[in-house]
């Protein structure tokens, strides 16, 4: 994979339930990372003191996270009511030249921040609700 540009890399929510996906508006800054618990079963027996760790074991979750400039629009909108329904509506990661990343996530937060002389600036994380699934990119 070469160099990409970063703001190709983005985040898209469902806006009605219809598998419409839109761009998140205003966003300068993305962040996504996958995590997967361990299962440490090592005992007294394990081979020469190494740690064990249980295959297939432990809960897998991912995180992601933006910021950037808030416009009124509609996936700004879209996202603070997400917030305050606590619900947990498809969304998609598109990773240039790697792939796309679907799943249900919940807004876990959203932070406005604004100065008197600037722009008004908004943060998002965003935490996995189920299964993701991965469609990799055409080989190019």
């Amino acid at each position: 994979m070469t160099a990409q540009n970063g703001k190709d890399l983005l985040i898209k929510v469902d806006l009605d339930g219809t598998g419409q996906f839109e761009t998140m508006a205003g966003l300068r800054a993305t962040r996504v990372s996958f995590n997967a618990e361990q299962v440490d079963v090592t005992s007294l027996e394990s081979h020469g003191g190494w740690r064990e760790l249980l295959v297939g074991a432990g809960v897998k979750s991912a995180n992601i996270s933006g910021s950037g400039v808030f416009k009124d629009s509609s996936t700004d909108e879209r996202a603070r009511q997400i917030f305050f329904d606590g619900d947990t509506p498809g969304f998609q990661v598109i990773v240039p030249d790697f792939g796309t990343i679907e799943g249900a996530f919940q807004v876990s937060s959203i932070e406005y921040a604004g100065s008197h002389n600037g722009e008004a600036t908004y943060e998002i994380a965003l935490a996995s609700a189920g299964p993701l699934q991965f469609t990799a990119a055409p080989a190019s």
